[in-house]
């Protein structure tokens, strides 16, 4: 079953949980051939049932010990824009869309997404442009980022956060 895993990690990201199971979304989803949605919402206040999104099978966790198993299952990874996150499912080699959470202050996830973004390993959005992004997004256009180089990573994020 062609499955998509949102998570939000440790934090909460109330608007990308109302975003992704809002009707428009789903839409977006279905027409693509998604047919579970796996949602990690962490600390959030919002907890999706199964109601909210009668066209796809739903699955709702706040936390697991590993989203490792979940990772593998997916066919797509929308993730808030966090390092851990970000190369959890990097280092699975799954197509990854990051959204950005733009109501951040001195946000640095914008920077890492955009990096990633233009070295084609991901694609990244907001909030108020996820449903576009989830209609237009080419995800054969990504490539793989290759994991176990943590000198490499570190002059990456170096470059990223413009240090």
């Amino acid at each position: 079953m062609k499955t998509v895993f949102v998570t939000v990690g440790t934090t909460s990201f109330d608007e990308l949980i109302e975003n992704i199971t809002s009707s428009e979304a789903v839409q977006a989803l279905k027409s693509r051939g998604y047919k579970r949605l796996v949602l990690q919402v962490g600390r959030g206040d919002l907890l999706p049932d199964s109601e909210s999104c009668p066209q796809l099978k739903l699955e709702v966790f706040r936390f697991k010990d590993s989203i490792a198993a979940e990772m593998e299952q997916a066919d797509l990874v929308i993730s808030h824009a966090g390092a851990g996150s970000c190369l959890e499912a990097l280092g699975a080699g799954k197509p990854l869309l990051v959204v950005v959470n733009d109501k951040l202050m001195d946000n640095h996830q914008l920077e890492l997404a955009k990096q990633l973004h233009m070295d084609s390993h991901l694609v990244y959005c907001t909030c108020s442009t996820l449903t576009e992004t989830l209609r237009t997004m080419d995800l054969s256009a990504l490539q793989p980022f290759l994991p176990g180089q943590p000198k490499v990573f570190a002059q990456f994020l170096d470059k990223a956060l413009g240090v």
